[in-house]
């Protein structure tokens, strides 16, 4: 059942790199996650960096995802997961962890006139056979890059294409990344401390050996 208060919080907006697209989204992250009471914080509440950048890429590059098996990891608000259906993909999963990011990703799928399949569930000890994969914001811990990095170079093995949104996160991998575009992207400064992120959109490439930052094998 979709959860009564998330609309009370949020307003529909264009996303600001990406003005296409309209997205439900939150004012004051901080005031949000306070009365929802969540664990976590509302990560679908807002068009993150790595995930404006990355569906920037998608729109303008549209063959990228055309007709192809897409999945997005870490989906938070959907944004992604929306561009790549606008580019006529055949099918995008949403995935994320949180029952409130697979109801605002349905939520702005709605806004938005595309289809997604939504699914809530931990895939990172899993396999994927998508064509493209795609995460945006998913290197901003430790604990996170350390799972999601095997799980991206497994479904690259598998011949996906992988792409990574990223606005120079700590935990994002120092090798084993192409850059394919760089973007300044429009943030709130009491979220990022700026009101610009220079963000790059990364595909992975095969390597032997991988690292995150702080992280030596």
């Amino acid at each position: 059942m979709p959860d009564a208060r998330m609309p009370d919080h949020t307003t529909p907006e264009p996303v600001p790199l990406v003005p296409e697209i309209t997205l439900h989204t939150a004012g004051d992250i901080t005031a949000l996650w306070e009365r929802l009471g969540t664990p976590d914080p509302p990560f679908w509440a807002f068009p993150w960096a790595g995930g404006q950048a990355l569906a920037r890429h998608l729109l303008d590059h549209p063959d990228l995802t055309a007709g192809k098996r897409v999945l997005d990891l870490a989906t938070g608000s959907g944004l992604v997961a929306i561009a790549a259906a606008r580019t006529g993909a055949a099918h995008v999963t949403a995935n994320d962890v949180d029952p409130l990011a697979g109801e605002a990703a349905t939520r702005n799928a709605h806004a938005n006139d595309v289809t997604l399949t939504v699914e809530i569930a931990d895939l990172l000890d899993t396999d994927t056979d998508h064509d493209v994969v795609l995460t945006g914001d998913a290197f901003y811990d430790r604990d996170m890059a350390a799972r999601v990095l095997p799980f991206l170079h497994r479904a690259h093995h598998r011949g996906a294409l992988v792409l990574i949104g990223d606005p120079q996160r700590a935990h994002l991998p120092r090798t084993g990344l192409t850059r394919v575009a760089t973007h300044q992207v429009p943030v709130p400064r009491d979220l990022e401390g700026t009101t610009l992120r220079t963000t790059h959109v990364w595909r992975l490439r095969p390597e032997n050996r991988y690292t995150t930052p702080g992280h030596h094998q």
